[in-house]
């Protein structure tokens, strides 16, 4: 399925990317540039209707981090139905908890790791 760029969302993608949370620039310090396995990742990427806090196109991966908000009703829903339509467009979804980013970088970046390399082993079983 064809991931569709939604430009409307650009100008709040901005806005996001300039009020990162602490965990979204710990993270991001890991993602920039390439650093995770020669992977190019975006911060805070308009994706249909949604805003994903880290993509990786090549991957088909989006990293979600949530802070405290992610325990209200409305925004558990929202997530779900995010989570939902891009799942439904062929992207997988990594979440972790701000907090986690805060205390435990080493997990976080060994989960994402893990699925680079499980993504890795996929292409390689289908590539002739």
């Amino acid at each position: 399925m064809k991931i569709t760029y939604n430009p409307k969302l650009k100008e709040l993608a901005r806005n996001l990317r300039n009020n990162s949370t602490k965990a979204e620039i710990k993270l991001w310090g890991y993602l920039k540039g390439r650093q995770m396995m020669g992977y190019d990742f975006h911060r805070q990427k308009p994706i249909e209707g949604f805003i994903a806090d880290f993509f990786c196109n090549k991957l088909k991966v989006v990293i979600e981090l949530d802070g405290y908000t992610h325990g209200f009703e409305n925004v558990v829903e929202k997530d779900k139905l995010k989570e939902e339509r891009l799942r439904q467009l062929g992207i997988s979804v990594l979440r972790f908890h701000d907090s986690e980013v805060m205390n435990n970088i080493d997990n976080v970046l060994r989960a994402i790791q893990y699925f680079v390399e499980e993504f890795e082993r996929k292409e390689k079983i289908h590539t002739p």
